[in-house]
């Protein structure tokens, strides 16, 4: 893994001189060149008329919710898959439907997505409308069911569509063909979110709530949800996303959120007043995942559903117990994985293949994602996890690494093998698929051929990308807090990370698994505190460390004070007296 500052566009950027200097370089770095550029206000989201479908969609929600009839959404069993879904609910209801309710396939049972045994049970219900969110865009077999028992079906998704579309009612996908919306990039949360501002709109022009006697509902008030779920589901944060982000992240520090999401921060230790992107990412969204992994993602939609913080806090509770018990069996299942890949080390070289197909027939199927992003993390190649879904089949889940669109690659496999391949879907980085479980041998083997054809072997060395080198007198709290403030910072808009030459001065392990330093100058008249998570101590003899670091604000019995947090100890030098 190599330490490499990012290349500065020749172009100089125009923004204002109250920009700190640093500020200014990291943002011209991710591609921003003006000051309106940083202009994060809800004026600025792309127009919900451009996205394809939405009017009709909403047409069509207004037409169901006038003539009364019950409407049932299908929701995904991930963060984003609940925000959808808690979103659907809140504003349908608000919007007068009174017969809405939700279905999330139960992973071990039903699999993803609208199939036709989930629509069985959605015509139990008698809808006279299902719409999918965060899901259905693949869902051939599903929408044929539905149509066939006459029920219309309203597809709003974001992952890519194969060769052929659902023929349902009304789809809106900002990936589908012929589709200019200029964010592509929406989670599933984003786009029924557009969906229910175009809803907003057409109730407001045919004056629906002051007819139906109802209180005017401010859509706004459901951006805490769209951020949480759009943070999840580590979509590219280009401005329309970040737009979202922040203004989500406005509310949760006004404390103008869901009570469920006030107590998952809670449960988690997060200030919500001080709530950046990463305490979404880092602390809700994996207890929230933890229901769909482990048991049924209803527990976390109705802990965004609660009303009362204390309904909330005993589900955040539950959530939180989940999320331990997940953690356990991912470290379990992690220690088998390394295991299978000493027995696949080639006696020659000992160098790993291109990308690594890893089965154990007693792998959970809700931690098999989990398992590969911390695989590909750690050996920077792409990887699928499988694991034995009973019946003779294998599910599998896919990460990858920049360069390398994993979905197209998945299609490329099942074009050269018609049948290997009994489902997938997903996206540039991260994708899910089914096959026999007799195939697995043939999959792996295909698997390997299509990366020798299509991966470049440069992108398997592994960059860790940074903003250079800060200055000692810029390693101070005031920077710190900006560039805090000066996200949101994710996915596709990377937090700012700095290289630099330390000498240790102290090191203690703090917490069974994290290493605490002290870092400093060689002078030793200048010192920072910094913390590197799960690493073990340096060795007594290392001097000098080369770090790659995000500088952060640590906040410990109400003092505040500058910290580097290390994301890697790339090289360590000898000291020289």
């Amino acid at each position: 893994m190599k330490i490499q500052a990012r290349t500065q566009p020749s172009e100089p950027p125009q923004f204002s001189a109250e920009i700190h200097p640093v500020l200014q370089r990291i943002y011209h770095a991710r591609g921003l060149k003006r000051q309106e550029e940083l202009d994060l206000a809800l004026s600025q989201l792309c127009p919900v008329s451009r996205l394809k479908g939405v009017e009709a969609a909403a047409d069509l929600l207004f037409e169901t919710i006038r003539a009364g009839e019950p409407i049932v959404i299908i929701g995904d069993y991930d963060a984003d898959g609940a925000t959808s879904t808690a979103l659907s609910v809140l504003a349908l209801q608000a919007f007068g439907s009174d017969k809405v309710s939700y279905l999330v396939p139960n992973r071990f049972e039903f699999g993803y997505g609208l199939s036709p045994e989930i629509v069985d049970l959605a015509a139990q219900r008698s809808p006279g409308l299902i719409v999918t969110v965060d899901n259905g865009i693949s869902s051939l077999s599903g929408v044929e069911q539905a149509n066939s028992l006459g029920i219309p079906v309203l597809i709003t998704d974001h992952h890519l569509p194969g060769q052929q579309l659902p023929e349902a009612a009304v789809i809106v996908n900002p990936n589908q063909p012929d589709d200019d919306f200029p964010s592509p990039y929406l989670a599933g949360v984003g786009v029924i979110f557009y969906v229910m501002i175009a809803l907003y709109n057409l109730l407001k022009t045919n004056d629906w709530f002051q007819q139906q006697g109802l209180k005017h509902p401010q859509p706004a008030e459901w951006l805490d949800l769209v951020a949480l779920g759009t943070i999840s589901d580590l979509v590219p944060l280009d401005r329309n996303n970040r737009i979202l982000v922040s203004q989500g992240l406005k509310r949760i520090r006004a404390g103008r959120c869901r009570a469920g999401i006030l107590a998952l921060l809670a449960i988690a230790k997060r200030n919500y007043q001080r709530v950046v992107a990463s305490d979404m990412g880092f602390a809700v969204g994996p207890r929230l995942n933890a229901a769909g992994r482990l048991d049924d993602m209803g527990l976390g939609i109705e802990c965004l559903l609660s009303e009362g913080i204390d309904s909330a806090t005993a589900i955040a509770a539950e959530l939180d117990r989940l999320n331990h018990a997940r953690r356990a069996i991912e470290q379990q299942m992690k220690q088998q994985a390394e295991s299978l890949l000493q027995e696949q080390l080639p006696p020659a070289d000992g160098i790993l293949a291109q990308g690594l197909c890893l089965y154990e027939k007693s792998w959970h199927q809700g931690v098999i994602g989990i398992l590969a992003s911390r695989i590909k993390e750690q050996y920077h190649r792409p990887v699928i996890a499988f694991a034995d879904a009973g019946s003779g089949v294998m599910k599998g889940s896919a990460r990858s690494i920049a360069g390398l669109h994993i979905r197209d690659l998945l299609e490329r496999i099942d074009s050269a093998n018609p049948g290997l391949i009994t489902r997938f879907g997903g996206h540039a980085m991260a994708a899910g698929l089914s096959l026999s479980a007799d195939r697995f041998d043939d999959f792996k083997l295909a698997f390997e051929q299509a990366l020798e054809q299509q991966l470049d072997p440069q992108l398997l060395e592994g960059v860790i990308l940074t903003d250079g080198v800060l200055k000692q007198e810029e390693m101070n709290l005031t920077l710190a807090e900006q560039i805090r403030a000066g996200g949101p910072w994710g996915q596709g808009f990377p937090e700012p990370m700095f290289e630099g030459r330390f000498a240790v001065k102290q090191q203690r392990v703090v917490a069974e698994h994290h290493l605490k330093l002290v870092l400093g100058d060689d002078s030793g008249e200048w010192l920072i505190d910094a913390i590197a998570f799960n690493q073990p101590p340096l060795s007594e003899s290392a001097g000098q460390v080369l770090l790659a670091y995000r500088l952060d604000v640590n906040e410990f019995r109400g003092q505040k004070s500058a910290q580097l947090i290390v994301e890697k100890i790339a090289s360590t030098f000898e000291t020289t007296n």
